[in-house]
C-alpha cells in the first residue's frame, strides 16, 4: 500500500517493540489491541521504536537513529563528555527496526507525548547534523546522524499530546509564587499521583541532571530546544492536542472526572490553576490552563512562533504546523 515507513515513538516511561513488555502489553493500542499489528495487516509499514523511558530528547534521538540504521547507538563525543556518560549505548547491529535504511527511505514519525519532541530533534539532526559533534570528532568516526544532509528522508511528523513547548506540570512546583498546597484536589487523587511517577523517574547514573526528559520538558528548556529545532520547509507537520478539562466560572480549568484517568487528576487540577512568568520571561497565562492531565493543550499545538494553521484538508502545505481539532480526552486517550 505504501513505500512510507511509519515510525511510532513512545513517550515518557513508555516502551517499544524491542522490549518484552510490548508483546504482552503494547504501548500503541494499549486499550484496544496492538495498533502496529493492525496497521501492518492493512498494508502499512509500521514500527514501534524503543527509546530511553526517561532519557533526554538528544539521547532518545540518537537511539532512534541507531534502531533505524541498524547501528550501535552513538550519543556523540561532545555530548557524552559534557553530560558525563558513555558515548556508545545499545547495539542494534543486525536487527534494525526497518528492513532497510538508505537514500530511498521515507519516514513518517508519529510521537506521543515526549516522543513528539524526540521525533522533532531527530529530524533536525537528520537535516542539519550538529556542529559541536562535527568539531570534536574526526570525520571517519563521526556518526552520519551528526553530519546531516538527510532532510529528504522525513516526509511528515505527527505529534500526539506532545509537550512541544514544555508542560507547566514541572514549572509550577518550582515557582515560589505558587503554592500547590493551596489548590484543592480530591484526597484520593494524591495517591494516584504518586503512582504516576513510577517508571518516569530517571535512574541516576552519574550523568548531569540536565540530560533527562524531565529537564527538557520545563517551559524554558523546551523553548531552548525549539530554538535549535527547525520547522523544515519540505516536511509536513501535524499536531493533535488533547483536553480533558472544563472551565470554571472564574476562568480556570478543572479535570472532567468522566474523561480523566485517576492517575492524572491531581496534576490536572494544579496545571489548571497555574499562571506565572518563567525565569526565561515566558508568560504563562490562561491560555495554558486547559490540559490533558499532564500537558497543556496550548503547548501541544505548535512551537511558539512557528508557522501554524488549523488543519484544512484541502490545503495542506509543508513547512507549516497543521493543528488538528483538539481531541476530547486525557493524555493517554489517543
Amino acid at each position: 500500500m505504501s513505500d512510507i515507513e511509519f515510525i511510532f515513538v513512545h513517550g515518557l516511561a513508555g516502551w517499544g517493540s524491542y522490549e518484552k513488555t510490548y508483546r504482552r502489553m503494547p504501548y500503541w493500542g494499549l486499550r484496544g489491541g496492538d495498533l502496529i499489528a493492525f496497521l501492518r495487516k492493512q498494508g502499512f509499514r509500521a514500527y514501534a521504536a524503543s527509546v530511553a523511558p526517561a532519557g533526554s530528547a538528544w539521547d532518545r534521538a540518537c537511539e532512534l537513529y541507531a534502531q533505524l540504521a541498524g547501528l550501535i547507538t552513538d550519543y556523540g563525543a561532545a555530548h557524552s563528555t559534557e553530560y558525563r556518560h558513555k558515548r556508545f549505548g545499545r547495539d542494534f547491529s543486525g536487527r534494525p527496526l526497518i528492513p532497510e535504511w538508505g537514500q530511498d527511505t521515507r519516514l513518517v514519525l508519529l510521537g506521543h507525548s515526549f516522543g513528539g519532541t524526540t521525533a522533532r530533534l531527530f529530524s533536525e539532526l537528520l537535516a542539519h547534523g550538529d556542529e559541536r559533534e562535527k568539531g570534536s570528532t574526526s570525520p571517519n568516526e563521526l556518526s552520519d546522524l551528526f553530519k546531516g544532509g538527510m532532510e529528504e528522508r522525513i516526509s511528515a511528523i505527527v505529534t500526539l499530546a506532545s509537550p512541544i513547548n514544555g508542560t507547566t506540570a514541572y514549572d509550577l512546583s518550582e515557582d515560589e509564587d505558587f503554592d500547590p498546597d493551596q489548590v484543592k484536589v480530591p484526597f484520593w487523587s494524591r495517591g494516584f499521583a504518586k503512582l504516576l511517577s513510577v517508571g518516569a523517574s530517571p535512574r541516576k547514573d552519574g550523568r548531569k541532571g540536565t540530560d533527562y526528559a524531565d529537564y527538557d520538558m520545563h517551559i524554558d528548556n523546551a523553548a531552548a530546544l525549539n530554538r535549535r529545532i527547525s520547522t523544515l520547509p519540505s516536511v509536513f507537520y501535524f499536531s493533535v492536542p488533547c483536553c480533558s478539562t472544563k472551565k470554571t466560572d472564574d476562568g480556570y480549568a478543572v479535570p472532567d472526572l468522566s474523561k480523566t484517568d485517576p492517575l492524572f487528576v491531581s496534576r490536572s487540577y494544579l496545571i489548571g490553576r497555574y499562571t506565572g512568568i518563567t525565569k526565561g520571561d515566558i508568560k504563562i497565562d490562561k491560555r495554558w490552563l486547559e490540559n490533558d492531565g499532564l500537558v497543556n493543550t496550548f503547548s501541544a499545538m505548535a512551537p511558539l512562533g512557528a508557522p501554524q494553521t488549523e488543519l484544512d484538508a484541502d490545503n495542506i502545505r509543508p513547512g507549516v504546523w497543521n493543528v488538528l481539532p483538539t481531541y476530547t480526552g486525557d493524555h493517554t486517550s489517543l
